[in-house]
C-alpha cells in the first residue's frame, strides 16, 4: 500500500538548478509558461505539472526540451493562483489541500489553452503530458477531451480515475518499478481494464529500479545509476508524442 502518513510522492530532492529558457505569459485567468522552438510549427504540448506547481524548475526544464524537440510548449498553472504543495506543509492537512485542486476538474483550464493556442501560436494538433498529480489529469483528459490528439501520463496517480479505461486518443503510460505510492498491482489492473475496454493505441511500460518522479525530478548527475532509465524515458515521451502529433 501506498505510504498514508504522506500520501503524494512528490520528493524535490533532486531539485533542478534551473531557471528556464521560455517566458511567462498571461491566458485569460490562467498565469503560464512557454517556451517555443526556434522554427515555427503547429504542434504542442500541454504540460501539466506536478502538486509543486508550474513554477517547478524541474518541470519547465521538460517544457523546454519539448520546444528543443520542435513543440511549442506552454505550463500553465492549473491551481489559479491557489498555492502549490510545499515540502514544509503539514502531510496530515493534504487531503483536504487536494480538495480543492481536482485533477479531474481542469476543463475550463484547458479550453482556455486550447484557444490560445490555436489563436495565438496556430497550433492545430496539440497532445499533452503531465507528472503525478498532472499525470492523472492527462488520463482524465484521454477520457474526454475531443480536441486533443495524444497524451503521455507519467506516474499519474491511478486511484483518481481508477474506473474509467475507455480512453478517446492513444495514451503512453510511464510507471516506476519502485513506485511506493503507485503499487504495481495497480497498474497491473490498469493495464487489464485497458486490454478490455480502450479502443485506441496504447502503452504501460514500467522502468525498472526506478522511484515517483524519475522522469522529470532527478538530476543526472546525482544518480549515475539512474540516469539510463532517466533518459530512456524522455526519448519515449518524445518518441511517443512524434508518433501522434
Amino acid at each position: 500500500m501506498a505510504n498514508e502518513s504522506r500520501p503524494c510522492p512528490c520528493d524535490i530532492g533532486d531539485k533542478l538548478d534551473y531557471g528556464g529558457c521560455g517566458q511567462e505569459v498571461q491566458v485569460e485567468h490562467i498565469k503560464a509558461y512557454v517556451c517555443k522552438p526556434s522554427a515555427s510549427t503547429d504542434k504542442a504540448v500541454i504540460v501539466i505539472h506536478d502538486i509543486f506547481g508550474w513554477q517547478l524548475p524541474n518541470t519547465r526544464y521538460i517544457a523546454d526540451m519539448l520546444a528543443a524537440n520542435g513543440y511549442i510548449a506552454i505550463c500553465p498553472d492549473f491551481f489559479v493562483g491557489q498555492e502549490a504543495w510545499k515540502l514544509s506543509n503539514d502531510w496530515a492537512s493534504f487531503d483536504d489541500w487536494l480538495k480543492t485542486r481536482n485533477a479531474g476538474k481542469i476543463d475550463k483550464e484547458v479550453d482556455v489553452v486550447l484557444k490560445y493556442l490555436n489563436e495565438q501560436c496556430g497550433a492545430k494538433k496539440i497532445g499533452v503530458i503531465g507528472f503525478c498529480w498532472g499525470g492523472a489529469a492527462v488520463q482524465h483528459l484521454m477520457l474526454k477531451n475531443p480536441h486533443l490528439k495524444t497524451g503521455v501520463s507519467l506516474y499519474g496517480v491511478i486511484k483518481f480515475f481508477e474506473d474509467r479505461s475507455s480512453l478517446l486518443h492513444p495514451t503512453f503510460f510511464i510507471f516506476a518499478e519502485k513506485d511506493e505510492y503507485i503499487p504495481l498491482e495497480q497498474v497491473t489492473l490498469l493495464e487489464q481494464k485497458l486490454k478490455q475496454n480502450c479502443k485506441v493505441d496504447y502503452e504501460v511500460k514500467i522502468y525498472p529500479g526506478q522511484t515517483h518522479g524519475f522522469v522529470h525530478r532527478k538530476r543526472e548527475d546525482i544518480n549515475p545509476q539512474d540516469k539510463p532509465y532517466i533518459e530512456e524515458g524522455r526519448k519515449d515521451m518524445i518518441n511517443w508524442l512524434n508518433k501522434y502529433l
